[in-house]
């Protein structure tokens, strides 16, 4: 490992693959992560054919790999979302669920279809970049004050 970079590999993702799920800079904040991948713990793809369950795979393990470097869904900058169809409603159907996966943090993302991907039967893919310890909005002070 270099100096300045911590390359994150967090338990209960796959170890069958030949690099680190997420990557942390110094000083400690940026994080930027493989392509998730629609795959179980054991590597197996997992919904096989049906790219909507593929994807909600890939941000099961996407937050997985977020986690273990520290970060969360509402910490990412940007994604970019690779998904193996020429289809168009391939598409729509991958976005909708990382629509509702990140909710109101609509992060900038890019969309892409193209030939294959790198797993067999892997029809979505998933990066992203993120920031840990981002700035969140204060909670509400906590009054404590006891009516007598």
């Amino acid at each position: 490992m270099s100096i300045g970079i911590e390359l994150v590999r967090p338990p209960g993702l796959t170890g069958t693959v030949p690099y680190a799920y997420a990557a942390v800079t110094d000083p400690g904040r940026m994080v930027f992560t493989a392509g998730a991948r629609p795959v179980d713990a054991g590597g197996a793809t997992v919904g096989v054919g049906d790219v909507a369950a593929q994807t909600r795979q890939v941000v099961t393990n996407l937050v997985t790999a977020l986690e273990g470097a520290g970060a969360e869904l509402s910490d990412v900058l940007k994604t970019t979302v690779f998904v193996a169809t020429t289809d168009r409603g391939d598409l729509v159907a991958a976005s909708e669920v990382l629509r509702e996966a990140f909710g109101d943090h609509d992060a900038p993302s890019t969309l892409v279809g193209v030939t294959v991907l790198g797993h067999p039967d892997q029809l979505v893919e998933v990066e992203a970049v993120a920031v840990r310890d981002s700035w969140r909005e204060p909670a509400p002070p906590h009054d404590e004050t006891v009516a007598a």
